[in-house]
């Protein structure tokens, strides 16, 4: 079948179709997640912000 004499090439073609649907269904279930920053996240750059002018104005 197919040329292919080998039972072990066919569970290599299988393993590979296995893992990129795996791929895909991982990518899909997480496309958005973690892009939305929250609020300790937020405050801390502000802190941040707020050192770095104090900061400039020193210098």
């Amino acid at each position: 079948m197919l040329g292919i004499h080998d039972p072990s090439i066919y569970l290599g073609y299988l393993l590979a179709v296995l893992s990129l649907v795996a791929c895909v269904w991982y990518g899909a279930k997480n496309w958005n997640n973690g892009q939305e920053p929250d609020e300790a996240e937020l405050k801390e750059d502000l802190d941040w912000e707020v050192k770095d002018e104090q900061l400039k104005e020193q210098l």
